[in-house]
């Protein structure tokens, strides 16, 4: 029996010996585990024991999510370690809604409620629905272990039939993964996109979350798009409701520090300059590049790739920032040796545009350090032609 998905096991890790057992697991290392099951299971029963490692297992894996201090409070799943928002995103969306005056919130599939956590830590009220009776009690566990069971009431229930017309607003996370992996298909998610729609636009406020990579063209026009990246990776897309329809933003974390589109036109192509930005992922998914061009004076080096060239060094928060220092067309052969003539020993290689594989190119490239220099190669089309840029970070 899978000890992290049983019901009865989380039952028995809320009683006062297993939460002996969590403690005594708070700062287990999992290449000793297996002499520390022994050990544990002549002083408690062994289902007990089994569940309380998965438990602790899956503390550790939520650390990066949750960080250290709530992780080793909170009681997860497999599923819900891995689906679950993380805190960072949850927290700049709990106080979206706050500053819109929401009061309360009807938080549909909630998960194990890490969404909820952030909301009642920033004051509002929430209930938070599941269909399924393991992910309510993981939930219901964490509210209490957290001091927020007053403000998060867990509801299992369809949340197709729940009446949200009492609360503020309404926030829909459905399942974006199925048997086989994710789901792409908007209305394949659980449930659909279209029905998340529905509902949220009978509320005053809403925000629905989906995946980053969704089609322009599957946002409905009275949305308000976000799409938001922690340190540089984009981690979901957010359509609000009851804002501003039409408005496309990108949202970088930590900040938080956003970006708003205006409707330029495209950048025009242009020969390359000394700088290349590469825009955040954010600003890349919310087709904000323009945005980026315009800032830093720039254009771009072919008009299918997301890669902005400028003259001058001009800091944006919303692109990193290169200095290029060569410009070659496609060739191993060029490129190794111009990375042993300049010495280096760290490289980068990055790609958008080319089927090349940076991993594979790298070992081609450079089998072994040939200095202590540092260099990035950006793998991309320059006005249609494979061509590979030498530089370096100019921050």
């Amino acid at each position: 029996m899978d000890r992290v998905n049983d019901p009865a096991s989380l039952a028995a890790l809320l009683t006062p010996a297993g939460q002996a057992l969590l403690d005594a697991l708070r700062d287990h290392d999992p290449a000793q585990e297996l002499a520390l099951a022994t050990r544990l299971r002549r002083e408690h029963p062994a289902d007990l024991v089994s569940a309380a490692l998965a438990q602790a297992r899956l503390r550790q894996r939520a650390v990066a999510k949750f960080g250290a201090r709530d992780a080793a409070r909170m009681y997860f799943t497999a599923n819900g370690v891995e689906q679950a928002t993380r805190t960072s995103v949850a927290t700049h969306r709990a106080e979206s809604f706050k500053k819109l005056g929401v009061r309360s919130v009807a938080d549909l599939c909630c998960g194990i409620g890490g969404d909820a956590i952030a909301l009642a830590r920033a004051g509002i009220s929430v209930l938070a629905v599941d269909r399924d009776p393991l992910t309510c009690a993981v939930a219901r566990a964490n509210a209490e272990a957290l001091g927020l069971g007053e403000l998060i009431e867990v509801r299992e229930a369809d949340v197709t039939e729940v009446d949200t017309s009492a609360y503020d607003a309404v926030f829909v996370d459905p399942a974006r993964r199925g048997g086989r992996g994710r789901i792409f298909d908007p209305e394949a998610y659980s449930p659909p996109l279209s029905w998340a729609v529905a509902a949220a636009l009978k509320a005053p406020r809403a925000a629905l979350k989906i995946a980053p990579g969704i089609p322009h063209e599957a946002i409905p026009g009275e949305a308000d798009a976000e799409w938001i990246s922690d340190g540089g990776d984009v981690k979901e897309a957010v359509l609000w409701f009851g804002t501003e329809p039409g408005r496309m933003r990108a949202t970088l974390l930590p900040g938080p520090r956003a970006l708003t589109g205006r409707g330029l036109s495209d950048p025009e192509v242009r020969p390359v300059g000394r700088y290349l930005y590469e825009p955040d992922g954010a600003v890349i998914r919310a087709h904000l590049v323009a945005e980026v061009a315009e800032q830093v004076g720039g254009g771009l080096l072919d008009e299918t790739i997301a890669y902005v060239t400028a003259d001058e060094l001009r800091p944006t928060p919303y692109a990193a920032p290169y200095e290029i220092t060569d410009q070659l067309p496609f060739s191993v052969k060029k490129l190794k040796v111009l990375l042993r003539e300049r010495g280096v020993g760290v490289l980068t290689v990055k790609k958008r545009g080319s089927a090349v594989e940076p991993e594979e190119l790298r070992r081609k490239v450079m089998p072994k350090p040939y200095g202590k220099a540092s260099a990035t190669v950006f793998l991309t089309r320059v006005a249609g032609a494979p061509t590979m840029l030498v530089g370096q970070s100019a921050r």
